[in-house]
């Protein structure tokens, strides 16, 4: 290797500085960017803070008690009662001490209903009953009933198996603190403010729809806030703003450290989940209002280690701050209107442009750049005009119209030739990944250690995108009959440098004219290309075109942009990274490759976005055959080295389903009784026993074991947390005792006829049904698969959803009931056509009998279990 430095040419070693003078420019971008996105800069305020302002450690302290002292906050469960108690006791606590200047008025709502909504791409419909809601209103004395309010909403309830420190105690501690911050501080805010505390969001937003659909105050809520957390804190992300533009602009110009960009509203269709948001924006409200979301830590969302240790400190603190100044802003915003208002408004012939989406984004969280569709127009059009006009501008006194359109011929080539380095950026890295995972046994070692992605992808993607330069160094110049006094180097350079700045310039457009909100990254990268560029050329008089210094002024210029840049890419490719412990398996052989495929191709288009706008200057210097080489080799050692990292810790767990399912016959007889396993990654169950060996033992599999000789579980096993389940795939069972069944349980779900059907005049028929939990203990939620020639049923207000149709089997419509009551279940079907109907029930139980809790405990620390039980059974009517 010593030797090898020592052939270098001059243009090599020029190459080599500014190579790695980039790596220690981007590398404190990187760390500006992990500073702010992991709140660094945030100081959390103690318990003793003074009253007038929000204090983390006084949130931190509900959520201790709601997470820890409170033994699960789940549906079937005593912890869910204990938390409403708790929570309106806070209440009444800040109602006795508040002025007489105030009105408030707390209630406890118990709710029930039942609708039909699309999950996850699937049609269900959801029956509910008794589920709570804690409400409590802040009024002025003057204020009407009929004041246009602003909800703040949070769920207290928390995921199976799960404390829920971060989702979603820290939601309800910080709405907690802001009413008592409203209280101590003695505002009175000139519009009512409403605190909704909801029981039942985990199921499926349940307790918002009781309330948006139920409350007495629902029609008056003039914008809402919804918090939410996918994870311990970082960021409080606005990922979903609307209908309309207002509610935004408020958040813009009120927040103190704005975090959010419209890109999110864009994406957030595609990820995995939801928010009580749809109820209150889109389903059934049509209310304005902001989906805010803590989005970092999602190791531990919906796991066991979602404790209060791991909530990132000053994330609670940002939001507190944020928030209040928020809700003062809202209550003072002109375009607050109730219900009534808003229609009133709408058949007036409201303006299109304030009922669309608009389009912001913030520079680490430092302020928040902001602007309308109708702005949008504007500055989305304008690079695409300076493109088309430059040359002209340019050339055109100079040496005339033909010269003029050859140089904008040029430059679109110049657009070819950047298109084709930031695919090539993205396709080496998807190939290297691959190549990996051919020679090593196990997938997503960067999981646990994001940094290792970074060390893989980063130095392929950016070879990809010098690969072009290098060998196909030639640039077809249109111009070259027309040459006076530049180079041909010169127009060269200015060809790739414009043909970049017209790439972003019409992707930007193009995504704007697509009606979707995240051009502006583009946006802002064709802006500051051109000062950069001014600069460049400035430079290049006093020091040359060879030299470094002249690449220095280039650069400095764009050091803003690349900061937002970086940290727009570290913010997401850390929020993909912990997805994908819980993005589902899909089966190999394609499965295995396509965590590493996902996060190699987003880390190279994003390299994209980071180097893309200086490599038109800097390839000059970079693309050389011995910088190619070093990157290759610097890829191929992260890469071997990477391989020998175990891709989970306890700070990053492995996720694995254990399911004790029971087949039942009947009320009180067993068919069948198993331990199912399924894992959410594509790391399989073979990977699993063979890193976890007291598992392996306590299920007695031995060193022969044949996962496709093994006994499978298939989706109908795991049918009581539809529609989940089609994220599992290579799902094995295991036997168990089902004497601790029957020792457990005294009788088991069922369902049976009240009374006996009946046949209409038109021929149809209706079947009576009483569906009773057994004996079960801590019930979660009920799913009904039913199949065949349905007509109608009770539920939903007797409107059937979209059924579900799989291939050589009759249509399905699927119910999720829940909610613990002294009564049975009772509905009707109905049917008017030949034929039978055929009812799969299942049953998620909570309760873990002794032979399920030893074999959790028999997982490793690495590995997080989500353990409960499942009671199915079927019945043909």
């Amino acid at each position: 290797m010593t030797f090898y430095l020592f052939r270098l040419s001059s243009g090599d070693v020029a190459g080599f500085k500014l190579l790695f003078s980039l790596a220690i420019i981007y590398g404190l971008l990187s760390t500006v960017a992990y500073y702010v996105t992991h709140m660094k800069f945030i100081t959390p305020l103690g318990i003793d803070a003074p009253l007038d302002r929000f204090s983390e450690a006084r949130a931190v302290e509900h959520i201790r008690v709601l997470a820890h002292e409170i033994d699960g906050r789940q549906e079937g469960r005593q912890g869910l009662h204990d938390a409403a108690k708790y929570i309106k006791t806070q209440l009444e606590m800040l109602k006795a001490r508040a002025g007489s200047n105030v009105r408030i008025e707390i209630e406890q709502d118990v709710v029930n209903g039942s609708f039909n909504m699309m999950f996850l791409g699937h049609s269900l419909s959801l029956g509910y009953r008794n589920h709570t809601n804690i409400v409590m209103r802040i009024s002025s004395l003057e204020s009407k009933d009929t004041d246009p309010s602003i909800l703040l909403n949070g769920h207290f309830d928390s995921p199976p198996g799960s404390p829920g420190a971060g989702d979603c105690g820290s939601c309800v501690a910080s709405i907690l603190e802001i009413a008592r911050l409203t209280i101590d501080s003695g505002w009175v805010p000139p519009k009512p403010l409403i605190f909704l505390f909801n029981g039942a969001e985990e199921l499926f937003m349940l307790g918002s729809h009781g309330f948006i659909t139920t409350n007495k105050w629902r029609n008056t809520i003039g914008a809402f806030i919804n918090l939410e957390a996918s994870g311990n804190g970082g960021l409080d992300f606005v990922c979903q703003s609307g209908p309309g533009s207002w509610p935004s602009k408020v958040y813009a110009e009120s927040a103190i450290r704005p975090m959010g960009n419209s890109a999110a509203q864009d994406i957030f269709s595609f990820v995995p989940g939801d928010t009580d948001y749809r109820m209150f924006a889109t389903d059934f409200g049509e209310i304005p209002g902001l989906d805010i979301i803590f989005l970092h830590g999602g190791y531990f969302y919906h796991t066991s280690t979602d404790s209060v240790e791991r909530l990132l400190p000053g994330s609670i603190q940002a939001r507190g701050d944020n928030l209040f100044n928020l809700v003062k802003a809202f209550t003072i915003s002109p375009s607050l209107k109730n219900a009534h208002q808003r229609g009133v408004y709408r058949d007036s012939g409201v303006s299109k442009d304030d009922e669309q989406q608009p389009i912001f984004f913030d520079y680490v969280s430092w302020f928040l750049v902001y602007y309308s569709r109708k702005q949008g127009m504007i500055f989305h059009s304008m690079p695409v005009a300076i493109f088309l006009l430059i040359p002209f501008f340019m050339w055109f006194s100079k040496c005339g119209l033909k010269c003029s359109f050859a140089a904008l011929f040029d430059n679109i080539k110049g657009i070819l030739f950047h298109l084709i380095g930031i695919i090539f950026g993205v396709i080496f890295p998807v190939v290297f990944s691959i190549l990996r995972l051919l020679f090593c046994a196990q997938s997503m070692n960067w999981f646990a250690h994001p940094y290792l992605a970074y060390m893989m992808f980063v130095p392929c993607s950016l070879a990809g995108m010098l690969f072009p330069r290098i060998c196909w160094n030639y640039f077809p110049l249109s111009q070259a009959p027309y040459l006076v006094k530049s180079s041909k180097q010169e127009l060269i350079d200015e060809s790739r440098f414009w043909g970049a700045f017209g790439l972003y310039a019409l992707i930007s457009m193009a995504y704007f004219s697509a009606g979707l909100s995240g051009g502006f990254l583009t946006l802002s990268l064709a802006a500051l290309m051109i000062p950069a560029w001014i600069f460049f050329h400035l430079s290049v008089k006093y020091y040359g075109r060879e030299s470094l210094t002249s690449a220095a002024c280039f650069l400095v210029p764009t050091l803003p942009l690349l900061l937002h840049s970086v940290y727009f890419s570290v913010f997401l490719v850390q929020f993909l990274i912990e997805k994908m412990g819980m993005m589902g398996s899909i089966p190999p052989p394609h499965g295995y490759f396509v965590p590493d495929v996902i996060v190699a191709a987003t880390i190279g288009a994003l390299t994209g976005v980071c180097v893309g706008p200086i490599l038109p200057v800097i390839g000059h210097w970079l693309a050389r055959s011995s910088i190619m080489q070093f990157l290759l080799h610097a890829t191929v050692i992260s890469m071997a080295l990477s391989s020998q990292f175990f891709p989970y810790t306890i700070d990053a767990p492995k996720r694995v389903i254990l399911q004790h399912t029971v087949v039942t016959a009947d009320a009180g007889q067993i068919d069948d009784i198993s331990f199912d396993i399924s894992v959410l990654d594509s790391n399989a169950l073979p990977f699993l026993f063979k890193h976890a060996p007291e598992v392996a033992k306590h299920l007695k599999i031995d060193s022969d074991f044949s996962f496709n000789t093994a006994n499978q579980s298939y989706r109908e096993s795991w049918m009581a947390i539809y529609p989940l389940s089609d994220l599992f795939s290579r799902s094995l069972k295991f036997p168990a005792n089902r004497d601790e069944i029957l020792k457990n349980y005294s009788y088991f779900p069922h369902i049976s006829t009240t009374k006996q059907q009946t046949t209409s005049i038109d021929g149809s028929r209706r079947v009576y049904l009483e569906f009773s939990l057994g004996s079960l203990k801590e019930v979660w939620v009920t799913v009904l698969n039913i199949t065949g020639p349905i007509s109608g049923w009770s539920f939903a207000n007797a409107t059937l959803p979209a059924p579900e149709i799989v291939k050589g089997a009759p249509p399905s419509y699927i119910c999720r009931l829940s909610g613990v009551a002294k009564e049975n279940w009772t509905f009707w079907l109905e049917t008017n056509s030949p034929g039978d109907i055929r009812i799969e029930v299942g049953v998620v139980e909570q309760y873990l009998m002794e032979s399920m809790k030893k074999l959790k405990d028999s997982f490793p620390e690495w590995v997080d279990v989500i353990a409960f039980s499942s009671f199915l059974s079927t019945y043909i009517f």
